[in-house]
């Protein structure tokens, strides 16, 4: 991949997109494209053509989403398969109709169905039904995968969709309202310790497995695969380990340094009972993660501090 590659990172304030950028730039990549919302909304579509036209892009990689965890997916199902879709159409469409031969879509282990044979192989791709709690959002996510297919197929385009498992880390979303559950747990743990409380809320049963990638990782993975002209086709991204949610309490217990009881809200949803990625597509290729969960969250728990440390209230960390 051309270092001077006029490279647009949708989505660039959020996770994935900000670490996205500090791996580009990292690289010797220097000609990074980034609009805020209030400069670009990628829900309008005649803004997002209006910006392609203009611009000289070569490569885009499509971060931008509206995502959450259980409740937000519960509460807000047709924001979720609405935008999602929305930016999707709008921001591929554009980059065909500009001549962008290159394209990253990222979507989601929740693509696939809740009760595949584990782990989880690409092929396994709408063979049987979606988890409930988050079909809208893993439809859109689906939506975009097949965009992507079909263009690389009508109109010989370069487009290549990532699946990354749950994420983490360096400016994750921590509000209880909307976050995923590592980041849930980070924010409850810390705030449990500075309170002084004797135990730490966890929702479901402790059962459910996932299997966990820190941000930078899917930042090299992205890279690897540009760099390496990777074509076209769908990719799983991720460590191929997981873990029981009661052990990643634990582990997050540990890390931030709250030694009280942790218990378990079973009158809350549990969601797909496991989750975990065949990743030897992109280990065959020569790709694996780096960063272990351990020192991960360690990192994670840091940025935490930085960004909400100052202020132990409830409010401060959303």
């Amino acid at each position: 991949m051309d270092k001077n590659a006029n490279i647009f990172v949708a989505g660039h304030r959020g996770m994935v997109g900000s670490a996205l950028v500090r791996r580009l730039r990292a690289d010797g990549y220097t000609n990074i494209i980034t609009r805020t919302r209030a400069e670009l909304d990628l829900l309008d579509q005649a803004a997002v053509r209006s910006f392609f036209a203009s611009e000289r892009v070569d490569i885009v990689l499509l971060a931008s989403a509206k995502v959450g965890g259980i409740l937000a997916n519960a509460t807000q199902p047709a924001d979720f398969i609405h935008q999602n879709l929305a930016i999707e159409v709008n921001v591929i469409h554009a980059a065909y109709e500009a001549g962008v031969a290159r394209l990253v879509f990222f979507g989601s282990s929740c693509i696939y169905p809740r009760a595949c044979t584990q782990p989880i192989e690409e092929s396994y791709l709408l063979t049987s039904a979606l988890e409930a709690t988050n079909e809208p959002y893993a439809i859109a996510k689906i939506a975009g995968v097949k965009l992507c297919e079909a263009y690389n197929r009508q109109y010989g385009t370069r487009f290549v969709a990532l699946m990354p498992t749950n994420l983490y880390g360096p400016n994750d979303n921590y509000d209880l309202g909307s976050s995923h559950v590592l980041p849930a747990l980070i924010r409850k743990a810390h705030e449990a310790k500075v309170r002084g409380e004797s135990s730490l809320v966890v929702w479901g049963t402790g059962t459910p497995r996932r299997e966990f990638l820190h941000v930078d990782d899917l930042a090299a993975a992205t890279v690897f695969v540009l760099e390496n002209e990777v074509a076209d086709g769908l990719l799983n991204v991720g460590v191929g380990e997981d873990l029981s949610i009661r052990e990643v309490a634990e582990r997050v217990a540990v890390a931030i340094g709250f030694d009280g009881q942790i218990v378990f809200d079973t009158t809350k949803p549990d969601g797909t009972p496991r989750k975990l990625l065949d990743v030897s597509r992109l280990a065959r290729m020569g790709w694996r993660a780096s960063i272990g969960l351990r020192e991960g969250l360690e990192a994670t728990y840091r940025d935490f501090m930085v960004r909400y440390g100052s202020d132990t209230h409830s409010e401060a960390a959303v």
